[in-house]
């Protein structure tokens, strides 16, 4: 008898409990669910700010594969190397150029070895004809960036500081691009390793994003002319000027 009522207390003491810890319904933000009795809010979602963007096939590969470009792997002592068929000045950057340059969204073995390395080739020998490819180069940089794969990033970055020094006024003509360009560096400008009292290696093998974009924004306003400090301050204001300081 002594157990039965022992039980039955438990029951009821169990009822109260349930009455009073009722289920908690989730509801969205600013809703008419989210202003009744239990209910919780959810968080706001994430904006994925940094989440990588996968790339589609670019035009890059398709000439690859096809056997297009005037390029073939060269195995030297040094590392790979690219070994070109005809001479880089006599070559057409109008229809190359680009190609390369949106070459540099691919992220596998051998197209972005031979995009990168080619890019960096015809900067070395362009010199006067680069000039006039200068706009139909910035879709392809900012397809590069809008991947927001570092390492990709990265390298395309270095990029940009070879072609602002690859030959004159090439920083200026970038100047009426920098709303394309900026935007992505503004988001990882001050993405950089905290290791505390640790040694960040990315910094000597230049594979620290947040150093690189001060790199290539100092190079942009060193290059750039008069009006160049002024533009990047407006799509980064925390950008301080290396010219003026």
């Amino acid at each position: 008898k002594q157990w039965y009522q022992r039980r039955v207390a438990i029951t009821a003491g169990e009822r109260i409990i349930r009455k009073e810890k009722k289920e908690v319904e989730p509801a969205d933000g600013f809703s008419v669910k989210s202003r009744m009795k239990n209910v919780k809010v959810k968080a706001p979602p994430s904006a994925n700010a940094f989440k990588e963007r996968p790339s589609k096939a670019t035009s890059f590969r398709k000439f690859y594969e096809r056997g297009d470009f005037p390029i073939q792997l060269e195995h030297d002592t040094k590392g790979n190397k690219i070994a070109w068929k005809v001479e880089i000045e006599k070559l057409d950057f109008h229809h190359y150029l680009p190609l390369f340059f949106e070459g540099l969204c691919e992220g596998i073995h051998p197209y972005e070895f031979f995009a990168r390395q080619g890019v960096h080739d015809m900067l070395e020998h362009g010199s006067h004809k680069i000039l006039p490819v200068i706009p139909q180069l910035i879709i392809p940089i900012k397809s590069s960036l809008n991947t927001r794969n570092k390492v990709i990033v990265c390298t395309c970055l270095k990029i940009m500081q070879h072609l602002v020094v690859s030959a004159n006024c090439i920083g200026e003509a970038l100047v009426p691009y920098y709303r394309q360009i900026l935007p992505i560096l503004n988001i990882f400008k001050n993405m950089n390793v905290n290791k505390g009292d640790g040694i960040d290696y990315s910094q000597q093998k230049r594979e620290n994003v947040g150093d690189l974009i001060q790199e290539t924004l100092e190079a942009f306003e060193t290059h750039g002319g008069p009006d160049a400090f002024i533009n990047i301050k407006y799509m980064i204001p925390t950008y301080e000027s290396c010219v003026n300081n």
